[in-house]
């Protein structure tokens, strides 16, 4: 049996954290944790029409920088083909946005429309 460690129990955690921010915000959540070959949706939600891919990054202090730059443009690729994954089998006729909720301490940002497939992710500037 695989115990949960500390980031793992961090992880969960600001994911939990993640969620009630966005239901406080009108969101509905549709599904989490969702896994596919290409990785895993931390968050997928409808905010209105447009369905949201959340990628939640948490850190316990910025000591080795903020989460915001856990998000690699690699990271980034896997997130965008695992949500066409995602959208092929559920979805498909719905505009998409890709943000991010950065956790960091006691902190929340939310990043709306924080990257595309097309664009570069505003988070780099």
């Amino acid at each position: 049996m695989k115990t949960m460690g500390r980031s793992d129990r961090s992880g969960r955690e600001g994911e939990a954290l993640a969620c009630r921010h966005l239901r406080a915000q009108g969101f509905r959540i549709v599904a989490h944790n969702w896994r596919c070959p290409f990785g895993e949706l931390d968050l997928v939600a409808r905010d209105g029409d447009t369905l949201v891919f959340v990628e939640v990054k948490c850190r316990s202090s910025p000591g080795y920088g903020g989460p915001e730059g856990a998000l690699t443009l690699g990271k980034r690729r896997r997130l965008i083909a695992a949500a066409g994954a995602y959208l092929m089998r559920e979805e498909p006729d719905l505009p998409v946005r890709f943000d991010v909720i950065a956790i960091c301490g006691d902190s929340l940002a939310h990043y709306r429309d924080a990257f595309s497939a097309e664009e570069p992710c505003s988070l780099d500037s």
